[in-house]
Formats: structure tokens, C-alpha cells, sequence
């Protein structure tokens, strides 16, 4: 384990209802729209990810909810708002909502794309060797938690062997707070047979290093496992590029 690891627009338009003259190609052409579409498209299956900026990927996103408008403008709003692809992905559903363009069928849209990263990371940690896995648990818990605008505590739960029986929000809290009881906790390991844990949250400002209130929970909660013979192996906080563990660092 490693300490650390590290990793405005004009308003949205509306179409002119009249329309261009015929055979016209102007920016709101649904010609334009389309070979534009196509274009974008084409680059992404030829290079992947890779090949775009954050912004042009947002686009293929906003493609399905928008089918016949000009959706550059509010992928760079939206990238001027948030800061980047995954913290617009990922921005609570009322915070989107504030944003000029966006309507319901883009907040399901990239609820899906969160939903769907979110599995597709935490697939390769369940029913697994969490310690000789611990790439994957960085990798997941960076996922679901760098981007978050509030702190999350969770729990992932450990059979004898290691291997992740159940991964658990335990609180949400504020932009630097999250209410943590270690007595819970417990609880709830005994209650899945758990026979270790590994305590998760983020810090929304970005840095993961630990606040006094954190080691002291942390220093509570392991007191609380050692009494009933439970293991805490880590307690792990997530910010914005890099996740420090309490263990590499000597907290623990």
C-alpha cells in the first residue's frame, strides 16, 4: 500500500423555428448536426476516449437526450460548471438541473453513465482477495467517491479469507463533515460474520489528508474491532487525484 496516488459559454441556444433558407448550411443546420454527430462519433470508435477532450466526450453523452440541437454549448457549460467529465457525471441530479439546457432526459443520461461506472468498477473487487487486489479497491473507491461534492463514509466488509462480502454507505454528511459512529459500525460487521473492514470517505476539497476528527474516529473505531476481535486493516480517505492510506502513513 502507498501513501498516496495519484491519478463561460454564451446561454444554451434554441433553434430558430422558421428554419435556414432551403439548401442553406448555417450552424443550426440538422445537415450540419448530423455530419458533425457522425464525425464525433466516427473519431470516438476509430481512437476511443482517448482521442477526445473531456467536453466532445460530454457531447456523445448529451447526444442521446438532445437528438436535433447543437450540444457543444452546454457540454462546455457544463465542463466550465464542474470542472471536468467526472465531476459533471457525477454532479447531484438538483445542481444539474440549475444548468440552462438540462432537462430530465439529461440527468437520466448521465445517471446511467455513473450507474454503469460505478458497477463496472466495483465488479472487480466483489468476491475477491481485497490485499491482492488493492489497485482494483483504489480504482473503485476513486470512482465512486473522488467526485462528490459531500462526504460519504463507507465500510467494505471482509470474510476471513479477505475477499469483499459486502461494500456499504454507512453516512452522508456535509461539504467537510460526515457523522461516523464507531459503535455502528461494529454492529454491523458482526452482523454480516464480517472478519475484517476497511473504512472509505472522501474529502470534497480535494486533499486527502486526514483531519483530527478523522484520526480520532478512526482510533475509536479500531479500539471497537479489536474488543470484538474484528480487524480494521485500513482506513482510507479519497480526494479529487490522489487517496491516502492510513496505514502507509502510520495512523494505523
Amino acid at each position: 500500500m502507498t501513501q498516496h496516488r495519484h491519478f463561460a459559454e454564451a446561454p444554451f441556444p434554441g433553434f430558430d423555428i422558421a428554419g435556414p433558407a432551403i439548401g442553406a448550411r448555417t450552424a443550426l443546420s440538422p445537415d450540419f448536426h448530423s455530419d458533425h454527430r457522425k464525425r464525433l462519433r466516427d473519431r470516438f470508435m476509430d481512437g476511443g476516449a482517448q482521442a477526445m477532450p473531456d467536453y466532445e466526450l460530454l457531447e456523445l453523452v448529451l447526444f442521446r437526450a438532445i437528438p436535433r440541437r447543437d450540444v457543444k454549448p452546454l457540454a462546455k457549460t457544463l465542463m466550465q460548471t464542474f470542472g471536468d467529465f467526472n465531476r459533471v457525471i457525477s454532479a447531484p441530479a438538483a445542481r444539474l438541473r440549475q444548468i440552462s439546457g438540462v432537462g430530465e432526459a439529461v440527468v437520466q443520461e448521465f445517471k446511467i453513465v455513473e450507474a454503469a461506472a460505478h458497477r463496472l468498477s466495483r465488479a472487480k473487487i466483489m468476491q475477491r482477495n481485497i490485499i491482492s487486489n488493492w489497485d482494483a479497491v483504489l480504482d473503485y473507491c476513486h470512482t465512486t467517491m473522488a467526485h462528490r461534492e459531500t462526504e460519504q463514509f463507507r465500510v467494505l466488509f471482509l470474510d476471513r479469507k479477505n475477499v469483499l462480502i459486502a461494500d456499504e454507505e454507512q453516512a452522508k454528511g456535509t461539504v467537510d463533515h460526515v457523522p461516523v459512529y464507531p459503535r455502528e459500525v461494529v454492529k454491523r460487521a458482526l452482523e454480516l460474520n464480517a472478519s475484517a473492514i476497511i473504512l472509505v470517505h472522501n474529502h470534497p476539497s480535494g486533499d486527502p489528508t486526514p483531519s483530527d476528527a478523522d484520526i480520532a474516529m478512526t482510533a475509536q473505531i479500531n479500539k471497537a474491532c479489536a474488543a470484538l476481535d474484528l480487524t480494521l486493516h485500513d482506513h482510507l480517505i479519497v480526494g479529487k487525484s490522489a487517496e491516502l492510506s492510513f496505514r502507509s502513513a502510520g495512523y494505523l
